[in-house]
Parts: C-alpha cells; sequence; structure tokens
C-alpha cells in the first residue's frame, strides 16, 4: 500500500470518528472546543469506553433514576422559558466588573467581561441544566443549596422543578448577583434567595441558618482544596437522603483528585460519573458503589 493510500485510508478513519462523536455529543465537543483543553478529549474518550448503559445497571436504584431522569426526553415547557432567556442573555454585549474567588474561567482572565460572555462560559450548558431540573424533579427536595449563581440559569431550572421548595444560591461577585436576581424576576420565580459574597466567608453562616439541605449543588470554586472544603462543611448539615451534586469534576487534574477523595468518603455510600458532572449519595442502605454512566 503506497503511502497516498495510507494517508487518504486514515482520513477516511478521522472523519468517520467525528462524524460518530459529533452525532453521540455533538453538544460535548462543542463544550470541548470551549475549554481548550486538549486533554479532556482523551479523558472524555476513556469515559466512554467505560461507561455503562442501562443494559449494565444492576441496581435497581440506579436503574430507575436513570430511566425515569437522566434519560428522561420530555420536552418540559419551563426549559422554553429558561432557553429563551439564555438567548437574550447571549446576545447581551453589556460589560461589567466580576469578582472571581473560584478557578478563574478558562477562556478570559478579564475582570471586565460581557453578559453574552459570562453566559457563553460560565452558565450551564442546556443539557445539564436540563438534567438539574429534571434531578430536583425526581427527588423533590424541599431545601436546596447552590454554590454558584453565574446569570442564574442553573438557578432557575432548579426552582422551576420544586416551586414549593426554597432554593438558596450563593455568588461572589456582586454585579453578577444582581443580573441574576433580575433575571429571576423575569421569569417570575419567588422561591429563591440570592447570597452574595465569597464563599470562605458566607457559607458557614448559610449552612447554619437553615440546618438541613435535601439537594446541594456545587458549581462555584473548580480547585481541589476548596471544593473539598466546602464538601466537608455541608456533611454536616446533610440527611441520610441528601443528594450532592459536582459539577466539572473532570475539568483539571485538581477537580478529579477532589472527586476522587469525594467518592471515596467513608459517609458516601454511592457515586455516579456522568463526566461533566457527578452525582453523590448518603443513604446508609447502599452497598458502597461507583457508577460511570453514559450521558
Amino acid at each position: 500500500m503506497d503511502l497516498n493510500t495510507k494517508i487518504s485510508k486514515g482520513i477516511i478513519k478521522y472523519q468517520r470518528f467525528y462524524k460518530r462523536f459529533a452525532k453521540y455529543n455533538l453538544l460535548n465537543f462543542y463544550y470541548f472546543c470551549r475549554m481548550n483543553k486538549i486533554k479532556i478529549i482523551f479523558k472524555f474518550l476513556k469515559y466512554r469506553f467505560k461507561s455503562q448503559t442501562k443494559f449494565d445497571i444492576h441496581s435497581p436504584f440506579v436503574y430507575e433514576l436513570l430511566i425515569k431522569c437522566i434519560n428522561d426526553k420530555k420536552k418540559y415547557l419551563d426549559y422554553i422559558v429558561i432557553e429563551n432567556l439564555r438567548k437574550d442573555l447571549l446576545k447581551n454585549k453589556k460589560t461589567i466588573e466580576i469578582q472571581d474567588f473560584g478557578a478563574g474561567s478558562l477562556i478570559s482572565s478579564s475582570k471586565t467581561r460581557t453578559i453574552s460572555e459570562i453566559t457563553l462560559n460560565s452558565a450551564k450548558q442546556k443539557k445539564y441544566a436540563q438534567l438539574l431540573f429534571r434531578l430536583i424533579k425526581y427527588f423533590q427536595p424541599q431545601n436546596i443549596l447552590e454554590l454558584g449563581t453565574s446569570m442564574g440559569i442553573s438557578s432557575a431550572y432548579m426552582a422551576k422543578a420544586a416551586p414549593n421548595a426554597q432554593l438558596i444560591t450563593i455568588e461572589g461577585s456582586n454585579n453578577i448577583s444582581e443580573i441574576a436576581i433580575e433575571n429571576f424576576r423575569e421569569l417570575n420565580i419567588e422561591n429563591i434567595i440570592v447570597k452574595t459574597g465569597n464563599f470562605d466567608n458566607i457559607l458557614k453562616d448559610v449552612l447554619k441558618e437553615n440546618r438541613n439541605f435535601d439537594f446541594i449543588f456545587f458549581d462555584g470554586n473548580h480547585r481541589k482544596e476548596p471544593t473539598l472544603k466546602y464538601f466537608q462543611q455541608c456533611l454536616s448539615y446533610k440527611k441520610p437522603d441528601t443528594v450532592f451534586i459536582f459539577d466539572d469534576i473532570h475539568w483539571s487534574e485538581e477537580m478529579e483528585e477532589a472527586w476522587a477523595e469525594i467518592k471515596n468518603s467513608e459517609q458516601v455510600s454511592m457515586s455516579i460519573d456522568l463526566f461533566f458532572i457527578g452525582l453523590i449519595f448518603f443513604r446508609k442502605e447502599f452497598t458502597k458503589q461507583h457508577f460511570i454512566i453514559r450521558f
């Protein structure tokens, strides 16, 4: 086989791979491009190779969660309303100054950004924001805590899924929290309380004031030590059926190390790795198991 033939066959194989990859994970691939991290593509391929589908799951709890919630394809009306807001935010070129107490942005290190840029780079992607909606709808928590509000997209999805619940969301940047509050008004959401400030300073008080949370979404700091610190703080305020959700568990080596420590914690009875987010459970009736599920 001559060199030109080998090159041609190689190109064809690459094109087939790309089409297959894009077909099943177009949104994830777009996220990879925005993150500008080549390593994470290989991490994702490893995840895809190791991940399980419904045909591989033997846990009744996980199987039912996968069928009725994670893989639920129903188009809820709330999706449309919130995604229309996202579209408006993506068109908004107003510039604001921000305070970033976390690991910062992979896209921009500037402290001045447009609302459009913040929405594009920080707001939870549609696929995962809608998964949060379904998780809340499925578990029906009454007290929800979110670390990292951003434009309020994920907050809105969770609040809409449980209108009778109370959701407290903490945002580090004052200018961003003001925009989020305005977004909640536009969506007629009345069950969200916004707290503004550095998590290190206010998380302790928020936990003490509210005692127990049924659902906590960690999305405010993508560094190992702060993530583990917030995890440890929240452990004292969980209930047996509380669910912890960690965002971007494969975002960096640090976050992967944090995720490994979290899922191996003595108090954790089950973890589910969906690549971009991880689910943690504490139910004592579970035998300790770690699942990697294709999503």
